[in-house]
């Protein structure tokens, strides 16, 4: 990769580290401040995780990329780099899970299973939700180490000519395998999974808006309340998750087989999905999304020349659909 190319990317996901930051701090002030008030539920543990999951890879990451591009000769111990790159992967795997068990959890509280023995599994891991995402962070941690074993440091040349610092490499066929065994557990898994999720949640929402067309007898169209919003950001968050999926198999594809050296585009695009996941999880929160327009309204207060920028506030209005809390 051109140094040109290596420097707008480092721009690009600049940005996108501080809008990460930004949405990802937001939503744990905010969550924060609903403990105050009321006990947290699962969806909150688990929002909570992956906020902190995303500030943490987007500062670990974006330092890593700043320092190889400061350090143009890598003159800093290699294992410094190593160990951030290491980091970097783990907090990945714990993104990926994260994400996968926030939609679990969703279509396990809009979906009902008669298989008693797949419920009775789903009720035992939302009792020990804390647990879990205490243990998904360890075995990124786990998953990822085995990576100074059969991984072997890119640097056949002294100036960084074609490469990055600190990249590990396979180099044999254990590498190659457990590469592939990474990127199975890292990335296809936990999207198999929320593939999974995604369909039992558009089947129960199909389901759903035929019986109450029924029951209408088409005099108004059918309504879901705030089922709907739980919905939309369930299947928003899958649909993003999937889109990167193809991106960061493909780009490990290049790097793996063709030795490419396209790392920081992994990077870049675990930064747009974090991103994208931060904004979808802020609408699908209701109180957060209020919240932010509001909050975005007095800031543009202080500027009458912008106040054709506001954003429509709405009123709550009393509902008797079924809720979800989410």
């Amino acid at each position: 990769m051109s140094v040109v190319n290596e420097l707008a990317i480092w721009a690009m996901t600049g940005l996108l580290a501080i809008m990460t930051v930004f949405f990802n701090l937001y939503i744990l002030m905010s969550v924060w401040n609903q403990k105050q008030k009321k006990q947290w539920g699962p969806s909150e543990t688990i929002i909570l995780a992956l906020s902190v999951a995303n500030v943490a890879h987007q500062l670990v990451c974006y330092f890593w990329m700043t320092m190889d591009e400061v350090d143009h000769k890598c003159r800093l111990n290699q294992m410094i780099y190593t160990v951030m790159l290491l980091l970097i992967f783990s907090l990945k795997f714990t993104i990926m899970w994260d994400s996968n068990f926030l939609t679990f959890y969703y279509s396990t509280k809009l979906v009902n299973t008669p298989n008693h023995c797949y419920t009775h599994i789903q009720a035992v891991i939302l009792k020990h939700v804390t647990l879990a995402v205490c243990l998904i962070p360890l075995c990124g941690l786990g998953t990822c180490m085995p990576m100074l074993v059969v991984f072997h440091s890119d640097s056949n040349n002294d100036t960084k000519v074609d490469k990055d610092c600190g990249v590990l490499m396979p180099n044999n066929s254990s590498g190659q395998i457990y590469e592939v065994m990474y990127l199975l557990l890292a990335d296809v898994l936990p999207g198999l999974l929320m593939m999974k999720c995604c369909i039992s949640i558009s089947v129960h929402l199909a389901i759903h808006l035929r019986h109450m067309k029924a029951s209408t007898n088409g005099a108004h169209g059918p309504k879901l309340g705030a089922q709907m919003r739980v919905i939309k950001m369930s299947l928003s968050l899958v649909t993003i998750f999937i889109l990167f999926l193809v991106v960061d198999l493909y780009v490990n594809y290049q790097i793996a087989v063709y030795h490419e050296n396209v790392i920081m585009l992994t990077f870049f695009f675990t930064s747009v999905y974090t991103t994208a996941a931060a904004m979808v999880l802020i609408y699908g929160k209701k109180t957060l999304w209020k919240a932010l327009i509001h909050e975005f309204n007095i800031c543009l207060d202080e500027y009458p020349c912008l106040s054709c920028l506001k954003v429509p506030e709405q009123k709550a209005k009393p509902s008797t659909s079924a809720k979800v809390k989410n």
